[in-house]
């Protein structure tokens, strides 16, 4: 792809490459898409070693230690669905899948328990994508061994190499092809494809559906598989990315040795022709499909942009991204105030797919409000094409986009190893430079030196010419008048008059001073977890854990009160929408943008919630700034806004998104399943456009200043934080708060949930979408998690066990579901309360047939003591990602918020990995004997009431 950029300083590009790496300068095949540093004057992160293999490969090996001792492989193949003829269209995708069924030198199935035996779960660390312009083969290892590398490259070798495709396993795969369609066959799926073909009308891109055609996919011969593999898997279109915590002289002779070997095998496939942008005036189309959220689009279609990145051309990007910035922080502004236009709305330019370049703007609504949010979005628009933007505006975008940029380069060093992985593959695709943290604040820095609120104004024209405007109306209901109606309502705001925004009055912070610091009262160490605990006086608990994971991060988590327990189980309160308040509503002196107005440039977040057993306020900030997050969260407790505005957009709301979840099976099991495993406890339930008809704020405000008036408050802080730092800031905030009593007592009976009783017959539940999706779930009663862990633990591998049955049975040998899954729960609130779950989403004349092996899973795992190696295959992944958790700071805060509650989480802390690694064959057969038992068995069934589904056509 991106063919225009070939050739651009290929002398110095070619240069590079005999410089760096003298051996290969003989006969070496140029890739199909080479670095984007050779077209370019910016200089790649020069931490990151890119090189080229003989037969054109390239590979990028970086050395990250976050988390340490593991590693990310991901292998792109330059080519997706763009590249199939008319006879293959959804064989890219196809493909991608059968590079899981079967190579040379591994037989089909045992790929993947190579894989889980070295501790990665199909799904969460083996996974592949496809789009439309490439492949991506995923890896995440768990460590960073020989064994483990070896095993890995080895196996990505043979995917894009060494593929059999045997017809069998091409017929066996095309129902779970066949199934992934049907789940994806979505209101909004069906929606994005009108998208494509209203803005790409003629090109490529509105033609080559990712899933395909289902007709090919059913019937395409191995030979056409063949063909499509032999012309786009090729060494010249792969890039290999490693990174990890590796030698990385080490790791680039691995790469070598496992794929210079490669050899293309017959002809290379061309580079199709996209097509080039129709020339077309204003259209406007409406599209009604139940089920969507209500969203107008108006679309400037251009050719796409194919300049390579050079520093002029970020230059331009950037000022262009304030521009759209500084709109998009009005439109926001707009949507959270009283009586909103919209639901939300933002404007974006983007290239797609290097077919066309778009610039969008959009508002989300509900049904009736189509003409206000159509009117603003377009008057907001033209008011800042004609009038610009203030002064303040453009500094604070500066200064926020600064400050992002300057936590970046402090925090090089702990950088995320996935996330700079997938950085590293969206640079290739996207011909971008890999830049560093350093490079990418001095391009800033250099960009907005001097910069002007009329040169930021005249970046954004652009964005909103080219051809049409095309206008797209995506509704679940008709439109009065329809597209005639809807392009009146936008020429009739076009003539009106817009006029400058008016400036925006100072502010201070005013939350610096809650009362006299508090001195902290008894300290206790935990050494062996490094986590020391300070009470004060007042009955705050502080749990402090200093860490090195990242630099320049510290989360924290408040806990106070008790939560839902507060409420009744027998009917919907107005608290079911306190969190659209909580955190939405600021505090009652700010609202949220005064918030981010008066503390531009500064680092800290907030996220409040009810919780089941707490209320609750979160954040993550720098040490610099460590002392205002915690003057934030003590503002949001002590004097929280609790506002209409969020409460009344959040109420708006719901009776479209229940009309939505009526669209598919997954959104009505989404809606219902909560209260029906919870026996119609109210606090569990989603409530109804009637209930909701009846909600107050006022009863939102009287719950939540009732609920968060006592108990001790338990603070966590985990990461880049010294114990004095921490202590300090909570002196003066929390800390320096009057004496909140003891704890409020949960009334009776609070604490119960209860597992449904099981029925002859399955909950029947209907949807309103496509007569074929249905889902069939059977579910089992199970143990808590409260006090002793370890059964709940062991359930945790019972269910890993169970998904890999779920995946060997419904999905590879029947066939009848693409994504069956399992999950097992165990209450930390409620007594006696879990469970453990398979489901499917499946054809309805399947479910009889699905329910079959559900029990044939369950009856095989009561009888029969399962082998060594199944068992390590399920509890090796579950164990590998627990072990990469405890070297994030995401972990510790969650495994801490409850210390100050439960004495014995400590011991919870130290014996999880234990626990788990504990577990035997004869424990999973017990415990499958107590409680995988035909006699509690609730059973769940999702179908539509549409007229029945047309038979599915075998493969021939």
């Amino acid at each position: 792809m991106r063919s225009a950029r070939l050739f651009l300083l290929a002398a110095t590009y070619f240069a590079l490459l005999m410089t760096a790496s003298p051996a290969l300068a003989q006969a070496q095949v140029q890739p199909s898409d080479p670095w984007a540093q050779a077209a370019s004057d910016i200089p790649a992160d020069s931490n990151v070693r890119f090189g080229l293999l003989p037969n054109g490969m390239q590979y990028a090996v970086l050395r990250n230690a976050t988390p340490a001792g593991q590693a990310s492989l991901r292998l792109r193949i330059d080519a997706g669905a763009l590249m199939e003829n008319e006879d293959q269209k959804g064989l890219a995708h196809f493909m991608e899948h059968m590079a899981f069924n079967g190579t040379t030198n591994i037989p089909e199935n045992d790929l993947l328990r190579i894989l889980e035996r070295l501790g990665l779960a199909f799904g969460a660390d083996t996974n592949a994508s496809t789009g439309f312009d490439q492949t991506l083969y995923m890896l995440e290892l768990p460590r960073t061994n020989d064994e483990t590398v070896d095993a890995s490259l080895r196996i990505m070798r043979e995917q894009v190499s060494e593929a059999l495709m045997a017809p069998d396993a091409i017929d066996a795969e095309r129902g779970v092809i066949e199934g992934e369609e049907r789940t994806r066959n979505t209101p909004q799926q069906r929606v994005q494809n009108a998208q494509l073909a209203l803005i790409a009308p003629g090109q490529r891109l509105a033609h080559r559906p990712l899933i395909g055609d289902m007709d090919i996919i059913r019937t395409a011969p191995r030979e056409r598989f063949v063909e499509f593999y032999q012309a786009y898997y090729r060494p010249s279109r792969a890039t290999l990315v490693a990174v990890g915590d590796f030698d990385v002289d080490a790791m680039e002779a691995k790469i070598r040795g496992a794929f210079e070997s490669w050899r293309p095998e017959g002809a290379e496939g061309p580079e199709p022709d996209l097509g080039v942008v129709a020339r077309r005036g204003p259209e406007t189309r409406v599209l009604v499909e139940p089920g969507t959220q209500s969203l107008v689009q108006i679309n400037w279609v251009r050719a796409p942009d194919m300049d390579p990145d050079t520093v002029a051309e970020r230059r331009e990007n950037l000022i262009r991204g304030l521009g759209l910035a500084v709109l998009n922080r009005r439109m926001g502004e707009l949507a959270r105030g009283d009586n909103p236009p919209f639901l939300g709305a933002g404007a974006s330019t983007s290239t797609i797919a290097d077919s066309l370049s778009l610039g969008t703007l959009a508002a989300a609504f509900n049904p009736g409000g189509l003409n206000r949010a159509l009117e603003t979005i377009e008057q907001e628009q033209r008011r800042l094409v004609e009038f610009g933007i203030t002064e303040a505006e453009l500094q604070r975008e500066i200064t926020d986009n600064r400050t992002a940029l300057q936590n970046a380069v402090t925090a090089a060093a702990t950088r995320s190893t996935p996330a700079l992985a997938d950085g590293l593959v969206r640079a290739v695709n996207d011909d971008r430079v890999f830049s560093s943290p350093t490079t990418n604040l001095e391009l800033f820095n250099a960009t907005v030196e001097g910069l002007t609120p009329d040169q930021v104004q005249a970046a954004v024209h652009p964005v909103f010419e080219g051809q049409g405007p095309v206008v797209l109306v995506t509704t679940p209901v008709e439109i009065p008048g329809g597209e005639a109606a809807v392009t009146a309502v936008l020429e009739a705001s076009r003539q009106t008059a817009v006029s400058a925004r008016a400036d925006e009055a100072a502010l201070e912070w005013p939350y610096t001073d809650f009362g006299p610091p508090a001195p902290p009262g008894a300290r206790a160490e935990i050494a062996d977890l490094g986590v020391t605990r300070i009470d004060f006086p007042n009955g705050v608990r502080l749990f402090v854990k200093p860490t090195n994971f990242r630099d320049n991060q510290i989360l924290v988590n408040v806990r106070t009160g008790i939560g839902e327990l507060a409420l009744p189980n027998d009917h919907v309160t107005s608290m079911a929408l306190a969190n659209s308040v909580l955190g939405p509503g600021g505090t009652s002196r700010l609202t949220v943008d005064q918030l981010t107005r008066v503390l531009s440039g500064r680092t800290y977040s907030v996220s409040a919630g009810l919780a089941t057993d707490a209320f609750t306020l979160g954040g993550a900030t720098r040490p610099e700034d460590l002392q205002l997050e915690m003057q934030v969260l003590t503002a949001y407790l002590v004097d929280p806004g609790l506002r209409a505005a969020p409460f009344e957009l959040a109420r708006s709301q719901i009776p479209q998104q229940l009309v939505q979840a009526r669209a598919t099976p997954g959104g009505v099991l989404g809606r219902d399943l909560g209260e029906l495993l919870a026996s119609g406890d109210k606090r569990n339930a989603t409530p109804t456009a009637e209930e909701v008809a009846a909600m107050s704020i006022e009863e939102v405000r009287a719950g939540v200043i009732e609920g968060r008036a006592r108990g001790p408050i338990d603070i966590v802080m985990v990461g880049d934080v010294t114990v004095d730092a921490a202590i300090a800031a909570v002196a003066n905030t929390f800390g320096a708060l009057p004496d909140r009593g003891p704890q409020t007592e949960p009334p009776p009976g609070s604490v119960v949930r209860r597992f449904p009783a099981p029925g002859a017959e399955p909950v029947q539940l209907k949807h309103e979408g496509p007569a074929e999706q249905a889902i069939g779930l059977v579910a089992w009663p199970t143990a808590d998690s409260i006090g002793d862990r370890l059964e709940a633990r062991q359930l945790s591998i019972l269910n890993a066990v169970v998904q890999l049955r779920l995946n060997d049975e419904v999905r590879e040998r029947l066939g009848i579901a693409y994504s069956p899954g399992s999950a097992a729960t165990s209450s930390t609130v409620f007594p006696g309360y879990g469970y453990l779950m398979m489901l499917a989403e499946t054809r309805p004349e399947s479910l009889p047939t699905l329910f079959d092996a559900f029990d044939s899973i369950a009856a095989n795992l009561r009888d029969t003591v399962i082998g060594d190696d199944e068992l390590l295959r399920a509890r090796a992944p579950v164990v590998e990602t627990l072990r990469r958790s405890q070297v994030d700071n995401g972990y510790w805060v969650s495994q801490l918020a409850p210390a100050g509650r439960k004495p014995e989480t400590f011991d919870e802390i130290r014996s999880h990995v234990s626990d788990l690694e504990s577990m035997t064959p004869d424990d999973i057969r017990r415990l499958a004997r107590r409680y995988l038992i035909p006699a509690t068995a609730w059973r769940l069934t999702i179908t539509s009431d549409g007229p029945p589904a047309p038979i599915a056509p075998t493969a021939q």
